[in-house]
């Protein structure tokens, strides 16, 4: 199948040829007509397949065959995202294909200046790409008007609709017409996210061109298995000796990422770190910079997991295995795109084993695992726990401390429990008493009489 048989207008297939594309991808085969059919749809594929372009060109095509009179801060598509970097991205597809046509869009996100924003949306756009943080924001200062709303896309939905970004989505959903098309797009749904998304969605079309949750057969994924402390040291050694001039490096905090990009960098090896607590200038600054092969190492947490888009990005290693075997798939993903070869490295510990058990379960295949001599883990050394951190990364500032069912998040209607009074413990309110009463003795037997209070007649 050719572009030029899926029903895209003139103005889109000649934005598509010029980005060297004749055949669409899988995904892009099945979702495009069903979007333009204007339906529901609930996709996935494996992470650079082309989702973004399966929604992006159907969207742009359906904008264009209408053209309705926009009242201020009214809207008619809306893209949320999960993090600032995939709302850039989805961003930049959007100007690629949607050069030859006419209509207006925007970004909207966190880390920068909100005024410049509410002030793009003021006169009516027709695409908004968001985070949700920011949008609620915006939309609590009566900044936008959902109630043109034609079509609602959740881009990496199974983030979009995990815990972290729940309440906001919730939020959200309740200012926008009942009446619209709602399409899910992600590289991997749990049985949990699918059964979330019924609530949303309307007779949707399910859009499924791969094994659920699996990885990308032309990314090689190996396991070095070393010590925590000569991580940094083995990490060096395998981009010096075998001549790694693109690496993407994933750490699990913000400051671990820090310290190995500095670690690296005393080496000998460029690298920049990106992560929730930089900037957006300064995000922007290193991914452009790593993309520019200016600098070697891009070292990042999970946020860069969903959204880098790099052409031909030949390596990316798991400095430190994720928590949650789902972002396995992501961070691999950024390599091995649109059909190229790419090498995933994960070095792990023996903190890490259970880690990984759960990461070859939950992609159903066994990782290669290759042995470098010179860093044999010393098997003294016994397992430490690994510090587990409330809530996800990305999350909203709403999110609940404690996960909850997702299907009854979004189908009930929020309830409220009464406070539960603790017990009282007789011994220690009876000597919290005590303690109290002695110290405002103390006080008054300190206190000097103060004579001259009363005012003289």
């Amino acid at each position: 199948m050719k572009f030029t048989e899926l029903g895209l207008s003139e103005s889109l297939l000649k934005a598509v040829k010029e980005q060297g594309y004749t055949t669409p991808t899988p995904i892009q085969q099945q979702a495009i007509p069903v979007v333009l059919e204007g339906k529901d749809v609930l996709a996935a594929a494996q992470t650079g397949t082309g989702k973004t372009a399966g929604f992006t060109l159907p969207l742009l095509e359906r904008l264009s065959q209408t053209h309705p009179k926009m009242q201020k801060k009214q809207i008619r598509v809306l893209v949320l995202t999960p993090t600032r970097e995939l709302a850039a991205q989805v961003a930049e597809s959007i100007k690629t294909y949607g050069k030859y046509m006419k209509y207006s869009s925007t970004v909207i996100f966190g880390g920068v200046g909100i005024y410049p924003q509410l002030a793009s949306i003021k006169k009516g756009v027709d695409i908004v790409i968001a985070t949700p943080g920011r949008l609620l924001d915006i939309a609590g200062q009566q900044g936008i008007d959902f109630s043109a709303l034609e079509t609602l896309v959740l881009d990496e939905a199974d983030r979009m609709l995990d815990m972290g970004f729940i309440h906001d989505i919730k939020k959200l959903l309740k200012m926008m017409p009942k009446e619209k098309q709602t399409l899910l797009f992600s590289a991997t749904f749990s049985k949990e996210i699918k059964q979330l998304a019924s609530g949303l969605l309307k007779d949707p079309v399910l859009v499924e061109v791969a094994r659920e949750n699996t990885t990308a057969e032309q990314v090689s994924q190996v396991v070095h298995y070393v010590d925590k402390s000569r991580k940094r040291e083995l990490l060096s050694q395998l981009i010096k000796t075998k001549e790694w001039q693109q690496v993407l490096v994933f750490t699990r905090t913000k400051h671990g990422a820090n310290r190995l990009t500095k670690q690296l960098e005393e080496a000998g090896i460029t690298a920049a770190a990106i992560h929730g607590n930089k900037s957006q200038g300064a995000r922007t600054k290193a991914l452009a910079a790593f993309k520019a092969n200016e600098i070697r190492v891009l070292v990042a947490t999970d946020i860069a997991a969903r959204g880098l888009d790099i052409s031909n990005l030949p390596h990316v290693v798991n400095y430190e295995l994720p928590n949650v075997p789902e972002d396995y798939v992501h961070r691999i993903g950024r390599t091995g795109r649109a059909g190229q070869s790419g090498e995933a490295v994960s070095l792990v510990c023996v903190d890490e084993h259970e880690l990984l058990f759960n990461i070859e379960k939950f992609i159903k295949s066994k990782i290669k695992k290759v042995h470098i001599e010179a860093f044999a883990p010393n098997p003294d050394i016994k397992a430490e726990p690994i510090q587990k951190r409330q809530g996800n990364r990305g999350q909203s500032r709403n999110a609940p401390k404690k996960k909850k069912s997702v299907g009854a998040e979004i189908n009930s209607a929020p309830t409220t429990k009464p406070k539960q009074r603790r017990k009282p413990n007789k011994e220690n309110n009876a000597a919290q008493i005590g303690a109290n009463l002695q110290a405002r003795l103390d006080a008054m037997d300190k206190k000097k009489p103060n004579t001259n209070h009363k005012r003289k007649k």
